[in-house]
C-alpha cells in the first residue's frame, strides 16, 4: 500500500468526522432550524395560495352553470311559445273551416 492513498485514506476519515461535528453542533442546528421555519412559512403561503384559486375556481363553475341553466331556460321558453303559436293557428285555422 502506497503512502498517498495511506494519507488520503485519513484524510477522508478525519475530513468525515470533522464534517459529523460541524453538522451536529449548535450553530449548524440553528441554521437548520431556521431553514425549515422558512420553508414552512413557504409552505402556508402556496396552500393559502392554492385554497384562493380552489375557491375561485368553484365561483366561476358555479356562474357558469346558472347562465347555463338561464340560457337553457330561455330556449324552452321561446319553443314553448313557438309551439303554442302553432297550436293556436292550428285551431284558428280549424275554425274558418
Amino acid at each position: 500500500m502506497s503512502w498517498k492513498k495511506l494519507c488520503a485514506f485519513a484524510g477522508g476519515v478525519l475530513f468525515g468526522t470533522a464534517g459529523v461535528a460541524i453538522l451536529s453542533s449548535k450553530d449548524a442546528k440553528n441554521v437548520y432550524t431556521h431553514c425549515t421555519a422558512a420553508v414552512l412559512r413557504g409552505k402556508d403561503s402556496v396552500m393559502k395560495t392554492a385554497s384562493t384559486i380552489k375557491e375561485n375556481c368553484g365561483d366561476i363553475h358555479e356562474d357558469a352553470v346558472d347562465i347555463n341553466e338561464k340560457r337553457y331556460s330561455e330556449k324552452r321558453k321561446k319553443e314553448y311559445e313557438k309551439a303554442k303559436a302553432i297550436v293556436e293557428a292550428y285551431d284558428e285555422n280549424e275554425e274558418t273551416e
